[in-house]
């Protein structure tokens, strides 16, 4: 998936936070939401703007900077 589709970042809109183009819904909203297992489905029902795809994109857009960064984690 092309997450650049459905992500942006715009010093304008949620002070540069990555979005869901054309919302002000930030990345880290919909993966805190995932995370704390709430599904697609009522994702989309609490950000009607938002779609699955978008959602999908999301998850991409964290595996690549998953890729690209390492947190330091103790032992």
């Amino acid at each position: 998936m092309n997450w650049r589709k459905y992500i942006t970042v715009d010093p304008q809109v949620c002070h540069g936070k990555p979005c869901v183009a054309g919302t002000r819904v930030m990345v880290s909203v919909i993966l805190d939401n995932l995370a704390a297992g709430q599904s697609v489905d009522e994702i989309l029902a609490s950000y009607p703007m938002v779609t699955a795809d978008a959602v999908r994109a999301t998850l991409a857009y964290a595996a690549d900077l998953a890729r690209e960064r390492l947190v330091p984690l103790s032992a």
